[in-house]
C-alpha cells in the first residue's frame, strides 16, 4: 500500500502481482499453502484486475519476480506490475545462536538474517531516460547442498535450522556471478567499466568487497571506480536485501539520475542473478522528494 501511494498508482491499475517470500509463516511456523499469498495480497489492497504469480527462489526471489514482470511488459503483455515479499526469518538466528561454537559452525551465517518486507511497482516507460536494460537468471544445482534449511532441533524453538558451508559458497559465487553478469551485460551492449553501482546481496563486509571487486576484475574492469552497495546494518533479509539497500542508497541521493546499477542476487539452490538498469530522472525525483 506505500510503495502505491508513493507511486501515485491505484491498486486497480495493476495488471500482474508477484509475491516472492521464502515461506508464508504465521506465528506457530507452520506454512499455508491455499490461498497462495499472492491473492491473499489481491485481495487485502483490492488489485482486483491483478494477475497472481507466487515465486520461490530463496534469497534470489525478488529479483526473480523482477525479471518475470519486466519480461511480461517488454512482451506488451501488460503495462505495470507489483513485485512484494515480507520475510519472517530471524527465528533461525536465533536457533543458530544456540549452536554457533566457533567461525566454522555450519549455522554461523544464518546469524546475519533479518525481517524484512519490500515491495516495487514496474511499468512500462514513456521515454528513453532509464529502465531495466538485461536480466538473467542462472540454476547451479550441483551446489545445492552448501546451503540447506530443515526442521529446527526438537530442543530449538518452532521453526527451522540453516546449515551452511559458507568458504565454499563464496567461491561458487564468485566463479558462477561473472558469466553471468557477462551475459547481463551482453544483451545490454555495455562493458563493466559503466557500472556506477553494484548492490550485491548482503552477508559480510568482507565477502562482499572482496567478491565483487574479484569478479569485475574478471570481467575485464581491474580499476573499476564504481560504488558497492552496503546495508548491513539490515542484515540478510532473504529475497527483499538488495531493495533495501537500493531504496536506502536513493534515499540517502547516493544514486543519482543517470547511475547505472547492477542488482547481484545470489541464492541457494544455487541461483546467481543479475539485473542491469539505469535510473531515471523520475525515479530519483521520487526520492529527492524524501520517499
Amino acid at each position: 500500500v506505500d510503495c502505491l501511494a508513493r507511486s501515485g498508482i491505484e491498486a486497480r491499475d495493476l495488471d500482474m502481482l508477484v509475491s516472492c517470500c521464502i515461506g508464508k509463516a504465521h506465528a506457530d511456523l507452520s506454512c499455508v499453502y491455499e490461498p497462495p499469498m499472492s491473492v491473499a495480497i489481491q485481495r487485502a489492497i483490492s488489485a482486483d484486475s491483478a494477475l497472481c504469480f507466487d515465486v520461490g527462489n530463496a534469497c534470489a526471489g525478488m529479483v526473480t519476480g523482477l525479471a518475470i514482470v519486466n519480461d511480461f511488459i517488454r512482451r506488451g503483455a501488460i503495462r505495470r506490475g507489483l513485485v512484494v515479499a515480507g520475510e519472517f526469518i530471524s527465528h533461525v538466528g536465533r536457533t543458530a545462536t544456540r549452536h554457533v561454537t566457533g567461525y566454522s559452525s555450519p549455522q554461523l551465517p544464518s546469524l546475519t538474517l533479518g525481517d524484512a518486507g519490500a515491495a516495487v511497482l514496474l511499468e512500462r516507460a514513456d521515454n528513453s531516460g532509464g529502465g531495466i536494460r538485461a536480466c538473467e537468471l542462472v540454476s547451479f544445482a550441483e551446489h545445492s547442498d552448501l546451503c540447506i534449511a530443515k526442521p529446527a532441533e526438537p530442543d530449538d524453538e518452532p521453526g527451522w535450522a540453516m546449515h551452511t558451508d559458507a568458504l565454499k559458497l563464496h567461491q561458487v559465487a564468485i566463479d558462477a556471478a561473472a558469466p553471468t553478469i557477462a551475459r547481463a551485460l551482453e544483451a545490454a551492449g555495455v562493458d563493466a567499466d559503466s557500472v556506477d553501482c553494484v548492490i550485491p546481496h548482503q552477508t559480510t563486509e568482507h565477502a562482499i568487497r572482496i567478491g565483487t571487486r574479484r569478479v569485475l576484475r574478471s570481467l575485464g574492469a581491474p580499476d573499476w571506480g564504481g560504488d558497492i552497495a552496503y546495508n548491513l546494518e539490515c542484515g540478510n533479509t532473504a529475497s527483499t536485501t538488495h531493495f533495501l539497500a537500493l531504496h536506502r542508497w536513493l534515499r540517502e541521493g547516493r544514486i543519482a539520475a543517470g547511475s547505472r546499477v547492477l542488482l547481484l542476487s545470489f541464492a541457494s539452490g544455487v541461483v546467481v542473478g543479475a539485473v542491469l538498469f539505469d535510473v531515471d530522472d523520475e525515479l530519483a525525483r521520487l526520492f529527492a522528494r524524501g520517499n
